[in-house]
């Protein structure tokens, strides 16, 4: 009879396009999100949190085909005898699931109903560098109403985020435009019906802050060199329709006034248009009186992102500090939030058009910049280790490392093999501990412990002459009864 053959061990590897987290980097997170919450709170947002898995219907953007089901969401059919299943899929944003969220509930929600919420989202799309399938995201939204205080709310208290977290004044900037500007834009034009012709003027002017004006210009009219030498084709628009753009994206001058009087121009007679700068004219005159001036928000047409899927006044958060690439050059860190308004997406379910606004902050990205600004990134500091001496008087070791979590000092003991004291000591560096205590039978019988300041014994360890090591001692005898006021007094020391 053959020898039935073992079935191959399973591969220990992170699924393509995602990655594990280990203690800072999760504590890290936690401590900024906790950070965040309190702002939203402090501004009347309350929290939702909504199942991570919806149906693609409600998802909407991603409706499922027979080539490829999951098509940008993960997504899976229930089972069903007749193959008539639902279609699931994990969220790819925090922003659909509101939308049916609200319109689910939405007789017994207030209104507008102001809510926040933190999570990971999914896209199944390709991963490549620091670009990941699954992630974090950070959301706040108004929906139903469409005041332009709802708006300029949000600008506020995405600007107190960001000084929240630790963001200082002066390295960032929130900047505002709206999507009917753009539209006004659009009209003068004469483009008139020809949608095709208008989302490839939006996606040519999202890449303003690629190639500037005289880039954009090219796009749009006859095409140009890209970097690598290769032509690519424009859009083919005469001059006459090119100069709206052009006047629109060039339009932000050092006084607000003269911006809003070249917007003005752009737009021509636009109804539209002067809708969508009176918007921002009341955005800017609300944030001034709540003292947001231009060193932290400002009007600027300039940004593009997202017009294609918002409303109207859309916003984006930019660090302005620069930092240096993998290539060593320095460039600025660019944006970590964005967000708008956004009419249209309740609608699906409700018929009615419901006003929404809202923002979403890269979670990543914004801890990514903290660590540029040294506000994280340190090495995390472990608990307290108490060493076993003698594995029968483990009754000793737990009482001791009780009395220390009751003080609120964050303690363990040691629960590997006790036979080499060495490797305790090895551990508790591997932990980062900042202190270790000792207590051999000796010390049991006097009523003593040893307290050993592991930080301190490793820089005079690294530094000291052996005249310095004796003189500044890293390890202190002191009374059983005193250990937690030693303990403390040694992390408060570090802690200096």
């Amino acid at each position: 009879m053959a020898k039935q053959k073992k079935a191959p061990r399973p591969k220990a590897v992170t699924p393509k396009g995602f990655r594990d987290y280990f203690g800072v980097e999760v504590t890290e997170r936690a401590e900024m999100l906790h950070q965040i919450a309190g702002v939203y709170h402090r501004y009347g947002f309350e929290a939702l949190e909504s199942s991570a898995v919806e149906t693609v219907e409600a998802l909407g953007k991603f409706l499922p085909d027979v080539d490829r089901p999951n098509e940008g969401v993960f997504a899976w059919q229930e089972f069903d005898e007749k193959d008539n299943g639902d279609w699931m899929a994990l969220r790819y944003d925090l922003t659909a699931p509101l939308a049916r969220v609200y319109a689910q509930h939405r007789n017994d929600l207030p209104n507008p109903y102001r809510r926040y919420a933190m999570g990971p989202v999914w896209r199944n799309e390709k991963p490549g560098p620091g670009r990941y399938r699954q992630f974090y995201q950070c959301d706040a939204d108004t929906v139903g109403t469409s005041s332009m205080a709802a708006d300029a709310e949000i600008c506020a208290m995405l600007s107190d985020t960001l000084e929240t977290v630790g963001i200082p004044r002066g390295d960032y900037l929130v900047r505002v435009n709206n999507r009917k500007v753009m539209n006004g834009v659009l009209e003068v034009m004469g483009l008139g019906d020809d949608q095709a012709a208008k989302d490839n003027v939006l996606r040519t002017i999202d890449k303003f802050d690629k190639v500037g004006a005289g880039g954009v210009r090219e796009l749009l009219g006859k095409g140009r060199l890209d970097a690598s030498g290769a032509y690519i084709d424009g859009v083919g628009l005469s001059d006459d329709q090119v100069e709206p753009v052009i006047a629109f994206l060039t339009s932000k001058a050092d006084d607000v006034a003269k911006t809003f009087e070249n917007l003005r121009g752009a737009v021509g007679g636009s109804a539209v248009g002067a809708e969508g700068i009176a918007e921002l004219e009341q955005i800017g005159e609300l944030l001034e009186a709540g003292g947001y001036g231009s060193d932290r928000i400002e009007i600027d047409p300039s940004i593009v992102r997202g017009l294609g899927y918002y409303t109207g006044p859309v916003f984006e958060a930019e660090l302005t500090f620069e930092i240096l690439d993998e290539k060593g050059r320095k460039r600025q860190f660019g944006s970590v939030a964005g967000g708008g308004r956004y009419d249209g997406l309740v609608k699906r379910f409700t018929g009615q058009e419901v006003p929404a606004v809202g923002v979403s902050i890269g979670v990543d990205r914004l801890l990514a910049a903290l660590r540029e600004k040294g506000r994280m990134g340190g090495v995390a500091t472990g608990p307290v280790v108490v060493t076993v001496m003698d594995r029968d008087r483990m009754a000793d070791y737990q009482s001791m490392v009780s009395d220390l979590r009751n003080a609120g000092i964050r303690a363990e003991v040691y629960l590997g093999n006790p036979k080499n004291f060495g490797n305790q000591l090895k551990y508790a560096d591997k932990r980062n501990s900042p202190v270790a205590v000792i207590e051999g039978g000796d010390e049991k019988d006097r009523g003593v412990v040893q307290i050993k300041d592991l930080i301190l014994g490793a820089k005079i360890a690294e530094t000291a002459t052996h005249e310095e090591w004796k003189e500044r001692p890293s390890q202190f005898e002191v009374p059983r009864s005193e250990l937690v006021a030693k303990v403390r007094e040694i992390l408060e020391g570090q802690a200096g």
